[in-house]
């Protein structure tokens, strides 16, 4: 298929998305949208669907595990399903009298969203319930690994639609194969550009001339301080850093530890089932996790015993080992152990004080990671507010397992999402979790009030009597 005939392909899809969405619209309700966001949250929640969608995912992508991803499905949109249970999203929102506006919420229109391979049907369900909640008709561009599971996750869904009576062109994608052509085509001829995964994709969606929210790079780092329940950091840790073989971009990827707790917190570590390798096996560990300076598809998101065997660690670690933290000091374009590793690897930093902890997180967020999130093991409540005040990141967790705390949690006010915005640090026009309230524009009637237009002497009488007229 040459360019023109993608182009043709991308606006039909495009066309048939606008006329299904004018409908939704212009039949709308609120009961309407949300019976449409409840079909497509049961498509992936429904058990059997769930673990296909799963085991696909695994057999296609590589990534992760089948057991975690059924797990990441269902809590992810089951959490979901309750933020948005009670949101208004259709018809009048407010009608203030005194200032004379009455406020309409009002659909975006058509929706593209590229989705990654990590989270092939979790990501997507979640853009697509978001969308359908908000009026909006959505049109996936899942990555070439994750086409099978979108096309299964679409297929899933529409069933859901059949038995609504809802129109099938609401939720569409771009026909396999996939190309940036049709991703950059889609991306420039939508209402709404969402893009979750290669910062290439979210830059091209920046570039695009459509409104976009792309979300940043992950490389999170915890502080694991001389206050904290190691025990317990330790536990919540190992539980974040294996979930889904490390696929998510809010697993940990350092641990800075202060040098008075450094050695309880290793065995502490060991306890759980991670191996604590010295600094003498960080090039090695590198060499192998980075052939040629890009991460082993032999390596990332796969299981512990297939990581320990590629990595040639086969006879030095104990059987019961489920991740390795290294030891390690670099930091920095030449320390590649300092970035993300999406794998179950952690770098591990020893730091002399909380002080020296604070300064090595905020030099590896400035090397990668910026705007994401950092995390904190501690029973001192100044110093997650501390660090919020201080480092490039919109997100302190405090005493939780990060890759479940992130995206938001049961036991946390965060909104469940798949997708983190990390504002202007990580290049990105959003600096909170990706919600409904994005897929939802206001409409505003104005009308004349009484004049209120102050005399001079009520802005400025305290200025002047400081520094005069």
């Amino acid at each position: 298929m040459n360019a023109q005939e993608e182009t043709l392909v991308v606006d039909r899809i495009i066309a048939e998305a606008r006329a299904a969405q004018a409908e939704y619209e212009r039949n709308g309700s609120q009961s309407r949208y949300d019976r449409a966001a409840q079909a497509a949250g049961w498509a992936i929640m429904e058990p059997a669907r769930n673990r296909s969608l799963s085991e696909l995912a695994v057999k296609t992508t590589g990534l992760g595990n089948v057991s975690d991803k059924i797990t990441k499905n269902h809590r992810k949109t089951l959490g979901l399903m309750r933020d948005i249970s009670q949101a208004q999203t259709f018809g009048v929102l407010s009608d203030d009298a005194e200032s004379g506006i009455t406020t309409f919420l009002r659909p975006i229109g058509v929706v593209g969203a590229v989705v990654p391979s990590t989270n092939p049907a979790a990501t997507p369900a979640n853009n697509i319930i978001n969308a359908l909640k908000g009026g909006n008709a959505i049109i996936l561009s899942p990555s070439p690994k994750g086409v099978a599971c979108c096309t299964l996750l679409l297929e899933f869904i529409h069933a859901e639609f059949d038995k609504i009576g809802e129109n099938k062109a609401l939720v569409q994608m771009l026909p396999a194969p996939g190309s940036k052509a049709k991703t950059q085509r889609l991306l420039e001829q939508v209402d709404l550009a969402i893009v979750t995964g290669s910062q290439d994709n979210v830059r091209r969606a920046y570039s695009s001339g459509t409104p976009a929210i792309g979300v940043g790079a992950g490389n999170v780092t915890v502080i694991v301080d001389e206050t904290a329940d190691l025990e317990d950091a330790a536990s919540k840790i190992a539980a974040s850093k294996t979930f889904d073989n490390a696929t998510s971009c809010s697993s940990e990827n350092a641990l800075v530890v202060v040098e008075s707790v450094y050695d309880a917190f290793t065995a502490a570590l060991r306890k759980v089932g991670g191996a604590v390798l010295p600094a003498s096996e960080e090039a090695g560990i590198v060499e192998r996790l980075w052939p040629g300076g890009h991460l082993s598809r032999e390596i990332i998101a796969k299981d512990a015993d297939v990581m320990i065997e590629k990595l040639g660690l086969g006879d030095k670690l104990p059987e019961a080992t489920r991740f390795i933290a290294v030891e390690t000091q670099g930091i920095g374009p030449g320390h590649p152990l300092s970035g993300e590793k999406m794998s179950r690897i952690v770098a591990l930093y020893r730091a002399r004080d909380y002080e020296d902890a604070v300064d090595i997180t905020q030099r590896i967020l400035q090397f990668q990671g910026a705007g994401h999130s950092l995390g904190i093991h501690t029973e001192n409540p100044d110093r997650p507010l501390a660090l919020a005040s201080r480092m490039p990141t919109c997100r302190v967790i405090v005493n939780q397992a990060h890759c479940f705390a992130t995206g938001g949690a049961f036991d946390n006010g965060l909104p469940f999402s798949l997708s983190m915005g990390c504002g202007s640090w990580g290049g990105n026009s959003i600096d909170d979790n990706l919600h409904w309230r994005h897929f939802v524009q206001r409409s505003r009637v104005i009308r004349p009030i009484p004049a209120r237009e102050p005399a001079l002497e009520e802005i400025f009488a305290d200025y002047w009597a400081e520094a005069g007229k």
